[in-house]
């Protein structure tokens, strides 16, 4: 594909290649981009807004993690992370396509941005790697939220029974639906109404996701296991404490999003930033808007301020 390049690096996790996509403007660029996809989807699903974005001059650049799109070697391994700690992982993933872009584009400016689970694992790469991020000039948390130690707690319990009888590769139905907590009972989750489905109001792009095997599958308990453990970190004054305060942060989401309690765990998540003292933070919700701001029916406005955002930072 014209202006579009494909590589892999090796994954922390010991074995996985991680499959990478980079995105190329047409001119001299001006800025770079890193996007961080979620949970059961793959960098593919960002192409639009990574078009719109090298339009403007940039560069972007995502890859799959562990577990996901074309970072696995068949079919049955999507869902399955064999580290001893997942979320380690993801992030070293993360953290190491941050360092070989920033070395290939070591002047330009460089901003992350991280969607649903993506969103995690950007605020604990933002905490735990904050010693080698004085190159990073802003972060956007999209589709984020926050949990409680007590819910992590209690889904890390079930976790662990179920892997002591059935093993960390084992999928299980309980986990998925006890995910699916209170604000997501307003939706289908399960793909069945395409009109009320909890990710957009974007009925074609929620087809093309249930009719997508990439998009499908289900996460084993150790995937599971890393998801839950970063939710618990990222949601402490520990974590946020240790972030750097100079990096500034959009917060964005739809106010009808399920993963961050329709408004409410997003919100939250952007108060604990402020009240760690940092210094240049901003909370974007759009009504009515669900999971997916960048599948959804007015994602073209959602592209525009998030492109505004990088241009009044950079």
């Amino acid at each position: 594909m014209e202006n579009q390049g494909v590589y892999a690096f090796n994954s922390k996790d010991g074995h996985s290649l991680i499959h990478c996509r980079k995105w190329l403007p047409e001119g001299e660029p001006i800025a770079v981009v890193q996007l961080v996809h979620g949970m059961v989807e793959y960098i593919e699903r960002y192409d639009e807004f990574a078009r719109f974005l090298t339009s403007k001059g940039y560069v972007v650049v995502g890859h799959d993690h562990i577990g996901h799109g074309q970072s696995v070697t068949s079919m049955n391994e999507l869902g399955v992370m064999t580290g001893k700690h997942p979320a380690e992982d993801m992030v070293g993933d993360i953290y190491n396509h941050y360092a070989i872009t920033k070395k290939e584009y070591p002047t330009l400016p460089y901003f992350i941005l991280g969607h649903s689970m993506g969103s995690y694992m950007v605020r604990k790469f933002l905490a735990d790697k904050t010693a080698y991020l004085d190159g990073l000039t802003g972060a956007v948390i999209m589709g984020t939220g926050q949990e409680s130690a007590a819910t992590c707690n209690a889904g890390l319990a079930v976790i662990k029974i179920l892997s002591l009888f059935k093993g960390k590769k084992y999928r299980s139905a309980l986990v998925r639906d006890m995910s699916y907590s209170k604000p997501y009972r307003r939706y289908d989750c399960y793909g069945k109404d395409y009109g009320n489905s909890w990710l957009s109001k974007n009925t074609r792009n929620v087809e093309n996701y249930y009719h997508d095997p990439y998009c499908t599958f289900m996460f084993t308990l150790n995937a599971y296991k890393g998801l839950v453990e970063a939710a618990k970190y990222v949601g402490t004054k520990a974590c946020v404490a240790k972030m750097k305060k100079g990096i500034p942060l959009l917060v964005v989401s739809g106010d009808a999003d399920p993963v961050g309690n329709l408004g409410k765990g997003t919100t939250a998540a952007y108060e604990s930033f402020k009240a760690a003292g940092i210094k240049d933070v901003t909370l974007k919700l759009y009504k009515g808007d669900r999971h997916e701001i960048l599948n959804e029916l007015d994602r073209e406005q959602v592209f525009q301020d998030i492109y505004q955002w990088f241009e009044a930072h950079r």
